[in-house]
């Protein structure tokens, strides 16, 4: 008899999810989806506000990635005023970014994804955790935690506070950089980058070789790729244009501010995700064998759509990954080779920055006045590219949001590399807890944020609800469709 199978909730990821796993007769795989019910609605809120309060409120979509909305939305109200800012608070902004970014993948790394290659992907979920971690590489686990903090303390030393930032303001930036705290800095981002000199190697010593045959053979999807790179093709995380690649590499740049020409939404009932795909593609379709329009964005992403990385280090790194897996690398797993890459740059970049002479200016701010406009702000976030667009009437006040998060934009990826899992892992009805993590690796391998990613969809929020008795019988399922 068919059946279903549930993973609920999906462990070791920002947010909430469950995964849906349909078994056929023969209790092989018949079709898998990953289910998102959160809600945040920021959308419907933060209309009607000031266009100057939108930056202080769209950093309480998350607390983990605060600093991608906060800067994605600082950039799209500068260009609802269509002003260029000053010069020294574009340089402290990306800064303060480079920061967050190593924070982030961090966590994610050696955090989220670690247990699966420290502790082995079917090692017993009592111990497949930090805590494992913790025990089996403490010298590891107390240095990630030491950085982690870094990392966000030198958001704090640039911004105030380094969660739910409101630093950055329409026209740039609210309070100069003085020398003694890039002093501060400086030595905070070489300890930044010494220690992603070691995560690199690290990883390429002891983590990737036990695991490259599963890297190699794990939900091998081909997508296209999306991602920001500057003028002369490098990978830039705060500013640039948009590059969107086919799955043969043939790609077109655009202008972020006209990403409605290059992106279209689907919708599913069972999901709040909407399904952004290509929209000069021919339709969308998440079929495995054929997908159609699908694109992914993320780490992974940007190592493909990039001609190069500005950064040395990080430069030998990126060529190294492009002669071992090409381009576009199509492997799922990969991603997570890439963040360490990125890690590596991240601290090289802030370095870079931190010995600019600008970054020390108190010219930081530019005078504004209300105006009827629209502005799009496009960043890189660690989960890949997150697009805020704001329209204003004459009195500055929003009269319309519409924000594409890095995990909406992988949303049919991820599915597929769900599916993909599921259906080479599970055969004749035979799983078990080991089967089931290596299934949720799929979703984990997009470090995925949930939270970020849910919106209104068209007005009704289709709802299902089961009601069992205490036996555990159905009685009733109420459905709002």
């Amino acid at each position: 008899m068919s059946k279903t199978i549930t993973i609920a909730p999906v462990t070791r990821i920002e947010g909430h999810a469950k995964i849906t796993i349909h078994l056929d007769d023969s209790g092989n795989v018949a079709d898998s989806r990953v289910n998102v019910v959160e809600l945040r609605g920021f959308e419907k809120f933060c209309t009607g506000r000031p266009i100057e309060e939108i930056p202080r409120i769209v950093p309480r979509i998350c607390g983990v990635c605060p600093w991608a909305h906060h800067l994605a939305s600082a950039k799209a109200t500068d260009a609802v005023f269509g002003v260029d800012i000053p010069i020294a608070s574009k340089k402290i902004r990306e800064l303060a970014y480079m920061a967050h970014f190593i924070h982030s993948h961090v966590l994610h790394f050696f955090i989220l994804s670690g247990p699966d290659f420290v502790m082995g992907p079917e090692a017993d979920y009592t111990v497949r955790n930090v805590i494992g971690i913790v025990g089996k590489v403490p010298d590891i686990a107390k240095a990630v935690v030491k950085i982690r903090y870094i990392a966000q303390m030198m958001t704090q030393v640039m911004a105030g506070k380094a969660i739910h930032p409101d630093a950055a303001c329409p026209g740039g930036w609210s309070k100069p950089i003085t020398r003694d705290e890039v002093a501060q800095l400086k030595e905070m981002a070489n300890e930044c980058l010494e220690f992603a000199k070691f995560a690199m190697d690290f990883a390429k010593k002891n983590i990737f070789p036990p695991y490259l045959d599963l890297v190699k053979s794990y939900a091998p999807i081909e997508t296209g790729f999306m991602g920001t790179v500057t003028d002369d093709g490098a990978m830039n995380l705060y500013d640039g244009k948009l590059r969107m690649m086919k799955k043969d590499g043939s790609y077109e740049d655009f202008e972020s501010k006209d990403y409605l020409d290059h992106i279209a939404e689907h919708v599913e009932p069972w999901t709040y995700l909407k399904f952004p795909y290509d929209k000069k593609a021919d339709g969308f379709s998440m079929d495995l064998d054929n997908p159609v329009g699908i694109y992914r964005v993320n780490a992974l992403a940007r190592m493909n759509v990039a001609d190069k990385l500005a950064t040395p280090l990080a430069q030998a790194e990126f060529e190294e990954f492009r002669s071992n897996f090409g381009r576009p690398a199509q492997l799922t797993l990969l991603h997570h080779w890439a963040r360490l890459i990125e890690m590596l740059y991240a601290a090289e970049h802030a370095i870079e920055l931190l010995s600019d002479p600008d970054i020390t200016s108190p010219d930081i701010r530019l005078a504004l006045k209300p105006v009827a406009g629209r502005g799009v702000g496009v960043v890189e976030a660690p989960r890949g590219t997150l697009i805020h667009d704001y329209t204003t009437d004459e009195n500055g006040m929003v009269t319309a949001v519409n924000i594409i998060v890095g995990t909406t934009h992988n949303n049919a990826p991820i599915n597929m590399s769900v599916k993909w899992a599921a259906m080479n892992l599970i055969k004749n009805g035979n799983y078990d807890q080991g089967i089931m993590n290596k299934i949720e690796m799929a979703i984990r391998a997009y470090d995925p944020c949930f939270s970020c990613a849910t919106h209104e969809l068209n007005g009704t929020i289709p709802i299902k609800v089961d009601i069992y008795n205490a036996k555990g019988e159905l009685l009733d399922t109420i459905k709002n469709d």
